[in-house]
């Protein structure tokens, strides 16, 4: 886990007059317990004050316990699932006070317990502590999990120890740069150099491959390192005048004479504006007029990413990410690792809280969708709207609202987004193809457009991917269907009708398509054809056809048309269109009544009769020249089902109508009704009212589905009027409502 996911969870704050120290190793075996248990005896001694050690070895087995021979009073687990505040019991009732003064809070109490405890919990426990000690010094073992990284958060130093092998350097190297991909600043870091000899890897070569100045060189002695040991007396104590303790203090001297103070600066406030303004050449890709009028945090994302667009390697790393998913953790830890140096470089003085925030904006920005990246995360969002890169709304519940807090640096930052999206599928957006069909990894549909044909900027619009769409349970729960509409309709996928959604922009018609889908056997091939993919059928033998916009010299364009044309030549039981928006409808309307029955499109019509029309005019854009009469023959014979959906004014989604086919009379292609949702009017809230009724037709298509031996229950097309009154009187004749003739 790295500091930013840690970050957003740990909100305890320690006291500002404790100084919070911590203590790692890259590797076992570098002395780095030793250092914090006699390091903490130095300090202590040193300035006369208070300390508190704390062993926070995630893989403790009692080390401290041994170094000090102390048996813990409370464990940090204890300590943690303390139920009461701490300011009630002793302190000698939860931590152990050594002969020397120093105290003591162990991990475990021997190695047949482990260190399981909750971060938070025990974070809001330190706190009391940070008000009764001036220094608190944390061993944190060699790695980085959940609770050392809290208390690195919390740190003002943190000592980084070890020894002059080239094996434990290349392994703090590693440690160094996790800290720097946690996005920790480099300044924190303080080089300790242990068991220091003339036969070793010398202390400056050390320095040079860390990129760290040595904060302190520990001589090596393992004489006394080895008689303290056995004593359980730490050398500080035992051996006052040895050369190896006099280090301790001279780390002392150099950590308390200034360097603490500069370091707790890090983590005060201070206005980016004035951190702009001063900062060198970083900047100097922006002129001041660019800057000028965005807000702050804005001001400084842009010098940094404009900083972090030098490096010469950037270009080479970005066209790695995203040819080689194998390589894209290695490649978002180095660029986090540069953003974070540049950003301590640029604005050293700037709040911990808003370096975090500007270190993932800008890694967002390097490597993902910037702003968006929050948004997508969002799952109550159901589109996003971009008018410029100003201008973000959002849809939550049916609800336009402009997201003011979210923006973009520049329209140049918006289209470099767009090109990240389109360029992994192929397509491409430029001023000779402005506009461009996409998706995003986790299906989400986009559409974009840049200029000239949009006046103030790149307008993208994003269909969010809901993961697993909507269940029939979900429809009825929404107030969208009832369940005799659901069972209509499951009837009808299951035994070969063919159906065709109707509604307008966002009503909801692939989502329903996709619920609807969800009926076909699993027996069935099914075939989809889409312009981006965003179908999610549920069974296991589909295929997924998605069409290809022209190459850069204007050819080998991919239509809905080929891919229709070319899945009646894979044997597919069903064909699923996404969308039927040209001559496509008459390539489609030919496969249904060509013995692929069950295939399902959507169309963009306000009604059932509009879709009737709305077909009638695509099936004309395919260029055969056929005479009005036979495209109605076609829709006639092949369309069984229109399912009409609509957004309504109060945001909600709603099935206004089931309409059957009826045929064709004259000239006139027939629909009749079958069910229909009634509006009655508001509620106080401004929610539409009404309800959904049968209109009491029986459908034609039940005669079909009875030669099968499919039993439709005529129950389901009565109204609950009907229902009751059949109940206590018994059969009737069930009223036909007259078909509709549509001109």
């Amino acid at each position: 886990m790295v500091g930013g996911e840690f970050y957003e969870e740990h909100t305890v704050a320690l006291n500002p007059n404790c100084t919070l120290i911590g203590v790692i190793g890259g590797k076992g075996g570098v002395g780095k317990s030793i250092f914090a248990a006699n390091f903490s005896l130095a300090l202590m001694n040193e300035l006369r004050t208070q300390v508190l050690l704390i062993d926070g070895d995630s893989k403790s087995i009692g080390d401290q316990n041994f170094l000090l021979g102390q048996k813990p009073v409370k464990t940090l687990r204890e300590i943690a699932n303390l139920n009461t505040g701490l300011s009630s019991t002793p302190l000698n009732q939860l931590v152990n006070t050594h002969p020397s003064g120093l105290a003591y809070l162990g991990a475990v109490r021997g190695p047949e317990e482990k260190l399981d405890v909750n971060p938070e919990a025990l974070m809001r426990q330190i706190e009391f502590f940070s008000r009764q000690f001036k220094f608190i010094v944390v061993d944190l073992g060699n790695d980085i999990g959940p609770l050392q990284n809290a208390f690195l958060l919390e740190a003002t130093a943190c000592y980084i120890i070890t020894t002059p092998e080239v094996l434990v350097v290349a392994q703090t190297q590693r440690l160094v740069n996790d800290m720097l991909s946690a996005t920790f600043p480099r300044d924190m870091f303080q080089l300790v150099i242990n068991k220091v000899s003339p036969s070793g890897i010398s202390p400056q070569d050390i320095s040079n491959s860390l990129r760290l100045p040595p904060m302190g060189l520990i001589p090596q002695d393992e004489i006394t390192s080895q008689a303290s040991i056995q004593k359980q007396t730490p050398f500080v104590i035992s051996q006052p005048k040895a050369p190896i303790t006099n280090s301790y203090y001279d780390i002392v001297r150099r950590i308390t004479g200034g360097t603490l103070q500069r370091l707790k600066g890090l983590a005060k406030p201070k206005p980016v504006a004035a951190s702009v303004e001063s900062s060198g050449g970083a900047g100097a890709g922006l002129s001041a007029a660019a800057l000028q009028g965005l807000d702050p945090q804005v001001q400084m994302r842009l010098r940094v990413h404009s900083e972090l667009l030098r490096l010469p390697e950037l270009s080479r790393m970005m066209k790695d990410f995203t040819a080689d998913e194998s390589k894209q953790n290695e490649i978002k830890d180095r660029i986090k690792r540069e953003i974070t140096q540049i950003v301590d470089r640029e604005a050293p003085e700037l709040a911990r809280d808003k370096r975090q925030v500007l270190i993932e904006d800008v890694l967002k920005e390097a490597l993902g969708l910037g702003p968006l990246e929050d948004l997508l995360a969002d799952k109550d969002i159901s589109e996003i709207m971009i008018n410029g890169y100003k201008k973000i709304f959002v849809e939550k519940g049916g609800k336009l609202t402009w997201a003011k807090e979210m923006q973009f640096t520049s329209n140049d930052h918006l289209r470099r987004i767009i090109e990240r999206i389109v360029t992994p599928l192929g397509r491409q957006i430029n001023n000779a193809s402005p506009m461009v069909d996409a998706r995003l990894k986790d299906g989400s549909r986009v559409n974009a457009i840049i200029e000239p044909c949009s006046i103030d900027g790149p307008a993208v619009t994003i269909r969010k991917f809901k993961k697993g769409g909507v269940s029939p349970e979900k429809y009825v729960d929404y107030g969208s269907m009832t369940k005799n509409m659901i069972d209509f309709l499951r009837i009808c996928v299951e035994n070969g009708m063919n159906v065709v959604i109707s509604g307008g922009t966002g009503s909801g018609k692939t989502t329903l398509l996709n619920m609807l889908s969800s009926f076909i056997p699993v027996s069935d091939r099914i075939v989809t054809v889409e312009d981006a993919a965003e179908l999610q059928m549920q069974q296991d033998h589909v295929v997924r056809l998605e069409t290809r916009p022209t190459s850069m010299e204007g050819s080998h364009a991919i239509t809905i048309r080929d891919l229709i044309k070319n899945a009646l030549r894979m044997r597919p039981d069903r064909i699923v269109v996404g969308e039927c928006r040209d001559g496509a409808a008459l390539d489609m309307l030919q496969a249904m009544n060509t013995g692929h029955d069950g295939s399902m499109t959507t169309t963009h019509a306000n009604n059932a009769k509009e879709c009737i029309s709305r077909l009638e005019t695509l099936c004309m854009m395919a260029g055969m020249d056929l005479p009005v009469r036979a495209i109605r023959e076609q829709i006639a014979s092949a369309v069984h089902i229109i399912v009409q959906v609509s957004r309504l004014s109060d945001g909600s989604r709603k099935i206004m109508s089931i309409t059957e086919v009826d045929g064709i009379q004259g000239e006139a292609v027939t629909l009749a009704p079958i069910f229909i949702f009634k509006e009655t009017g508001y509620d106080a809230k401004k929610k539409i009212l009404g309800q959904f009724q049968p209109t009491g037709y029986i459908p034609k298509l039940i005669q079909k589905l009875a030669a099968k031996n499919v039993i439709v229950p005529k129950e389901l097309f009565l109204a609950d009027s009907v229902k009751a009154a059949a109940s206590t009187t018994g059969p009737s004749a069930n009223p036909q409502t007259p078909a509709k003739k549509i001109g």
